[in-house]
């Protein structure tokens, strides 16, 4: 895990020193390298465990109980991106008894929210171009925002818990949470953020701090799988060992650049940065292609 887009300065550093290195968030998301992405294994544990702080820290339970003291009503849930976090987030609050809404800027996973129980919320938003390459979301410009936000706002102030993952890889976090949206939610309101690292979604988060406004909670965790390491370890060990696999498989590093998997993994070779993604960010020309190459004695 070398941050490549968000630190393509750092990749250019270890290219230089002759370092060939591939980075597992590049991982392409296709059928066959599933068993090998790492960001969608501990998406899927930062998921359930931001479901799990926010019933710790919310003043009431998560399902409808009908009791002898009377009926206590179940805790409306708010999930902002459809990732693999936010579908897990979805799934987990479910299964606690929430009533949950999701909402993501791509119309594309509404039958996946569905899927699970959820309802999908729609804006007054032309989101035709919203989805970029990979499957994620694609940076749009300020005005969707601000009427995104606007719009949003509406939604959260009726919320228990609003959960965020919305994120854009190598850029800063998409602004969806405004200041004045959590001001009108209730007292005893919580909202986890899950792109706090990277600016967060919420306007008033702040990086692995607890945040109280006008008593609702903000929390901005960074690293939530450690904070599950059995089963976050597990897999990450399973999808290094595949990906290493893939690339020896006969025990001896053999570089396949024809291979989709290869080639979108490796950021830095014979002393310079290869991947034109990176290339790009670092303001440097297009490579010409090359073909294969072993590795085994480097």
């Amino acid at each position: 895990m070398c941050d490549p887009l968000g630190s393509p300065a750092a990749a250019q550093t270890l290219a230089e020193r002759g370092v060939t290195l591939f980075a597992l968030e590049l991982i392409p998301r296709i059928t066959r390298a599933q068993s090998m992405d790492v960001l969608s294994s501990q998406a899927t544990v930062a998921g359930y465990r931001a479901v799990i702080l926010a019933a710790e820290v919310l003043p009431k339970m998560f399902p409808m109980l009908m009791t002898a003291a009377g009926t206590l009503t179940a805790a409306k849930v708010l999930v902002i991106g459809a990732g693999v976090a936010g579908l897990q987030a979805i799934a987990i609050s479910r299964k606690l008894g929430g009533v949950v809404l999701a909402y993501d800027v791509r119309p594309a996973v509404k039958e996946q929210i569905e899927s699970l129980g959820a309802k999908f919320v729609e804006l007054a938003l032309d989101t035709a171009g919203a989805e970029g390459q990979g499957g994620y979301a694609k940076a749009q410009d300020e005005a969707f925002y601000q009427k995104q936000r606007e719009l949003l706002g509406q939604v959260v102030a009726q919320q228990d818990v609003v959960i965020t993952t919305a994120a854009i890889p190598g850029q800063k976090s998409p602004l969806l949470v405004t200041a004045d949206a959590v001001r009108a939610m209730q007292p005893g309101s919580v909202i986890v953020d899950l792109a706090a690292e990277r600016g967060g979604n919420c306007e008033l988060s702040q990086a692995d701090q607890r945040v109280d406004i006008g008593g609702v909670t903000i929390l901005g965790p960074t690293n939530l799988p450690a904070e599950v390491p059995l089963h976050a370890s597990q897999m990450f060990a399973k999808n290094v060992v595949t990906l290493l696999t893939h690339l020896a498989p006969k025990g001896e590093l053999t570089l396949n650049l024809e291979d989709e998997i290869t080639r979108g993994t490796l950021v830095a070779r014979d002393g310079q940065v290869v991947n034109p993604a990176i290339r790009q960010r670092l303001g440097l020309p297009e490579l010409a292609a090359t073909g294969t190459k072993d590795l085994s004695t480097t």
